[in-house]
């Protein structure tokens, strides 16, 4: 039986040992799996790095820089702003956005927002003349805050915007914003002088017909001539360094025996015709009931201030004009086709009614 007994404990499985194991091997195996742990959490870290994290600051904001400075549309930079928390901070920074292009600035009058008010106003506020020149039309023309409008003109007018001189130099022809007595005709021709000397082709034809017909200058006909020729051949220029695209017969050149098309125009004049558009336009006689019209060429969008504050044409009387280069432009465009006297008008259509009209004295 012992025998039987002792190999029968030879089969048996050994009874678990009671004894832990060692601590420094317990240690080794929880340090495996917590490598193991983290080497699987790692590992699709490491393939998902974005490396834009990883540029610097001052790249990002040369890139950002070029996008502002070459934007053709406002979208193009707001986009950027909406793309994530690193680049809005870093596109609204006045070095980004006080290059903005004429273009980024263009916003439309049906888009019209407080958003797009406030991006306007933040990049004139990081120095840029193309958003102080835009928000400057906007405030004086649409808004009506006159003083608002002039200052941020003014502003860009200081940093030789071309077209903020040219605008207040027509401000100042016609005391817009003020009263008939407002009227400052030789702070209009230096302003305007100073636009021609920087190449406003607008501005070199309204201080070509100012020399002509002596209007705030002294009368110097040759000048003037000289003036206009010059706007005209830069008008050409631009439209060759086009391509020549749009060499049809159409309008301007004119004064010389050519024709090439309208410039096009400033994204302000823009706004300002379709705000007006929606609210009745020049044709549907825009504040009709107080007697303010707006400029009859279709590239201005210069509304009055006050009645009969814009030139109307001597010939037929029907259209009026904010300065003298709208109503040369509008001549050749337009209005050469359609001008006809008021006078002869009303003489024919007494002669037609009086041959037609019975004798004295019979009826019928």
């Amino acid at each position: 039986m012992q025998r039987w007994g002792s190999s029968l404990c030879c089969y048996l499985p050994p009874e678990p040992s009671s004894t832990p194991p060692p601590e420094n091997q317990t240690s080794r195996r929880r340090d495996a799996v917590v490598h193991r742990k983290r080497s699987r959490v790692s590992r699709p870290a490491v393939q998902a790095r974005d490396f834009f994290d990883g540029l610097p600051d001052d790249i990002v904001l040369l890139i950002l820089t070029k996008i502002s400075a070459s934007a053709g549309r406002p979208s193009d930079i707001i986009f950027v702003l909406l793309t994530c928390r690193r680049l809005n901070c870093l596109a609204t920074s006045p070095m980004v956005l006080s290059k903005i292009s004429r273009k980024g600035t263009g916003l439309r009058a049906k888009f019209w927002t407080e958003s797009a008010h406030r991006f306007l106003k933040l990049c004139a506020d990081a120095g840029s003349v193309e958003a102080c020149y835009t928000l400057g039309m906007i405030y004086f023309y649409c808004l009506e805050y006159r003083r608002k409008g002039i200052n941020l003109m003014a502003r860009a007018a200081m940093r030789s915007h071309p077209e903020a001189l040219y605008s207040l130099s027509v401000i100042q022809f016609n005391g817009s914003g003020g009263l008939k007595n407002d009227k400052d005709l030789r702070a209009g021709v230096a302003l305007c002088a100073r636009a021609a000397y920087l190449g406003h082709m607008d501005a070199l034809r309204e201080l070509g017909h100012c020399l002509q017909d002596g209007y705030g200058v002294r009368q110097n006909i040759i000048a003037g001539r000289r003036f206009l020729f010059q706007a005209n051949a830069r008008e050409l220029a631009a439209v060759l360094g086009n391509g020549g695209q749009g060499l049809a017969p159409c309008s301007l050149f004119s004064d010389f025996g050519c024709s090439v098309p309208a410039a096009e125009g400033h994204p302000a004049n823009r706004f300002l015709l379709e705000w007006f558009e929606e609210r009745g336009g020049a044709e549907a006689g825009w504040k009709e009931d107080k007697g303010i019209r707006m400029c009859s060429h279709f590239g201005c969008g210069r509304p009055e201030t006050r009645r009969h504050e814009f030139r109307r044409c001597s010939v037929c009387g029907v259209v009026n004009y904010c300065s003298r280069a709208c109503q040369a432009l509008h001549w050749k465009l337009a209005h050469k086709e359609e001008c006809f006297p008021m006078n002869r008008w009303l003489e024919e259509v007494g002669g037609f009614a009086g041959e037609n009209a019975p004798a004295p004295g019979v009826i019928g």
